[in-house]
């Protein structure tokens, strides 16, 4: 009302905004098992900057929809604007100021300071409501600290010899064996990468089907979500807070050099004031690597990300830590116009053949080297692989110069689970002197 200058028309685009959140929401909870949150609100800019991920998702007709509707909306808003009464503009002012002295005293009620104090969103939404929800848990968000400074460790901790330490988050992968149920469709490559590893097992990742920040940031950050409290959502909106606890701040006490290696836009989840202020020395962004040729797919390849690896790898001097992420995997996978899940295995056989090529290509190196290895999230492929089930990716830890094998041809290590927390600190492990 204070900016359309009609109660009517304020009473309709309320209720048209609040029936859109509902059916977002909706939509959300069927591709990615978890409703609209507070912080999707902060990928409204990406969706403008990279409309690809996002509406590449949708249905032909409903981007069709899209396109009709969102130009008609724009003129009836300019229309409804300019033909508004200023007197009703004056009453929805005081309406406005009224309502938020009232929701600041009312959430100073103690009744109302109880509510939603744990970041459950399936259980909040289903108690509260969808925009109570939304709000509440953007107060609790606010209302988080940042944690103290992680104290840095003496430089006599760290391995000081020419270690090199390379992280791949892979997009997308997870195996196919336990996606599909099918042995059949083992992938060669982890299958021979297990069977070298110092470590191995699940990674229990939170996302399903998105949210590749979520277990980046775990990785690279090392916070557990129990500690992140309502920063678990989008830990990136917070993280210039927490810049002491990334890998690369906390392996600079030891010189090691850490570089960030993704063929992506870096502003993406803010990645480059970010990673920057984490340690990271370098970004090897999209500039590096030539577009995918026709034939190739939308992203650039695994293939040419791991090239790019290894030729960093070779002009490393000193203690060096790697930290690649891929993108050739992200759906959707019928960009051909195919099957998804026939899709979908095309591509994550290319990753899986990329840990294959790191480990032969890496092994020739005359140094020691840690290449770890794990999948961000699993898919959301309609009819093939949804939500509500299992969310574990796998990783693997090979040190490639000092694998070893038990009699049965099998690794000597058990499988151990890991969040990525978990996985954090083991590589932050690897770099200590040994």
């Amino acid at each position: 009302m204070l900016v359309i200058g009609k109660a009517t028309g304020a009473a309709i685009i309320v209720g048209g905004f609040a029936t859109l959140l509902a059916t977002v929401s909706a939509a959300k909870r069927r591709v990615l098992g978890e409703p609209l949150l507070f912080s999707d609100f902060a990928l409204l800019f990406a969706v403008f900057r990279h409309p690809q991920f996002y509406f590449s998702a949708l249905a032909r007709w409903q981007r069709s929809a899209l396109l009709v509707c969102a130009p008609l909306v724009l003129l009836l808003l300019a229309w409804a604007i300019l033909h508004g009464s200023q007197a009703e503009r004056v009453w929805g002012l005081a309406i406005s100021a009224g309502s938020a002295i009232g929701i600041a005293l009312v959430l100073r009620l103690p009744a109302v300071a109880r509510l939603a104090q744990d970041p459950d969103a399936d259980a909040d939404v289903a108690r509260h409501g969808l925009i109570a929800t939304l709000f509440l848990h953007a107060v609790r968000w606010r209302q988080t600290p940042d944690p103290a400074p992680l104290h840095a460790i003496d430089r006599s901790t760290f391995a000081q010899d020419n270690r090199l330490i390379v992280v791949i988050q892979c997009e997308s992968f997870a195996d196919p064996v336990e996606l599909f149920d099918d042995n059949a469709l083992a992938l060669p490559s982890l299958v021979a990468a297990r069977r070298r590893a110092r470590q191995w097992g699940d990674l229990a990742v939170s996302g399903f089907g998105a949210y590749t920040m979520r277990t980046e940031y775990g990785v690279i950050f090392g916070r557990s979500e129990g500690q992140l409290g309502f920063r678990r959502f989008d830990p990136y909106l917070t993280a210039l807070g927490e810049t002491s606890f990334a890998l690369p701040a906390r392996l600079a006490p030891g010189n090691w050099r850490s570089l960030f290696v993704h063929p992506h836009d870096m502003r993406f989840y803010n990645r480059a004031e970010i990673l920057t202020a984490g340690g990271f020395a370098e970004l090897v962004g999209e500039e590096r690597f030539a577009p995918p040729r026709e034939g190739e797919g939308r992203y650039v390849s695994d293939a040419a990300i791991a090239d790019a690896i290894v030729d960093l790898a070779q002009e490393a001097i000193g203690p060096t830590l790697i930290y690649a992420v891929t993108i050739e995997n992200h759906g959707p996978w019928d960009a051909g116009g195919g099957d998804l899940r026939e899709g979908y295995l095309r591509l994550v056989r290319n990753g899986d053949a990329m840990l294959g090529s790191l480990i032969e290509r890496l092994d020739r190196l005359e140094q020691p080297v840690t290449l770890v290895f794990f999948g961000d999230h699993r898919p959301s492929i309609p009819g093939h692989v949804q939500p509500g089930g299992d969310r574990h990716t796998p990783y693997v830890i090979v040190d490639l110069a000092q694998s070893s094998r038990g009699d049965d041809g099998l690794s000597a290590a058990q499988p151990v689970g890991l969040t990525p927390a978990g996985l954090h600190q083991a590589i932050f492990e690897s770099a200590l002197a040994r």
